[in-house]
């Protein structure tokens, strides 16, 4: 129960921060300096996993698991660096979150963008890629504690987080850039032109979990249960692990 409060209270502090200081930068201060909401930002994210790891102890085989994961997310950014937007690594994130919770799915999201950006390009765009497909994977996570995730449902919540979640909080980066005089209807235009891209993204996303996701679930779930990593989060899906096994 301490835990848990302190997730529920440093991601509560994360978001108001975070929050608070975007709409400080394009709503009343006079210039916006969109180094400082950066800076903001990934101390903020930082701050959720501080406060939450504190009274947790990963064990070497979980966080060597999740090494792996964060390895096969960002490979599955690059291997189709040659067509834009059209990529599979929030599908990862996604399956990665509802095999090992919201806090996890985050942190894989997050450290995905990361570095995956060492081979697409870091930039003051990088720590709200970050938070974004951060936040896709704790949004995954939440969402399928409710629902059973299956290729449909996978696929349409899929499309809904990489769409709408995604496009809202990345492209804040470009309207923080473009917005220099605080013009909401700036604003609004950067996000009228990333709407393509974004359904782009989501289609995307959806396809790779209609095709893979089941599958993929069952296979991680698998390997959790089998090295004994951590406690799978689908119980609909372990005992379909235990009854193959």
């Amino acid at each position: 129960m301490k835990e848990n409060r302190i997730k529920t209270v440093s991601l509560v502090l994360f978001v108001f921060i975070g929050a608070a200081t975007v709409l400080w930068q394009i709503l009343f201060s006079k210039t916006t300096s969109v180094y400082l909401i950066c800076a903001v930002i990934l101390l903020a994210c930082a701050l959720v996993f501080f406060l939450s790891y504190e009274n947790s102890a990963p064990s070497a085989r979980e966080l060597a698991l999740m090494a792996v994961l964060i390895a096969l997310a960002v490979a599955s950014r690059a291997v189709f660096y040659m067509l834009p937007q059209f990529k599979p690594v929030a599908a990862v994130v996604i399956v990665c979150a509802v095999c090992l919770g919201a806090e996890k799915g985050y942190i894989i999201g997050a450290f995905s963008a990361f570095v995956s950006n060492f081979i697409f390009g870091q930039g003051i765009w990088t720590p709200f890629q970050m938070v974004a497909l951060g936040s896709v994977g704790f949004a995954a996570a939440v969402v399928f504690k409710i629902i059973k995730p299956n290729r449909w449902t996978l696929s349409a919540v899929g499309f809904v987080l990489a769409f709408a979640l995604y496009g809202l909080i990345a492209d804040a980066g470009s309207a923080l850039i473009m917005a220099t005089d605080n013009n909401i209807k700036t604003v609004l235009a950067v996000y009228a032109a990333g709407v393509p891209f974004s359904a782009v993204f989501g289609g995307a996303t959806a396809l790779f979990l209609f095709i893979f996701g089941e599958g993929f679930i069952k296979k991680l779930n698998r390997i959790i249960i089998k090295y004994g990593i951590t406690k799978a989060v689908p119980n609909s899906q372990n005992s379909e692990v235990k009854n193959e096994r």
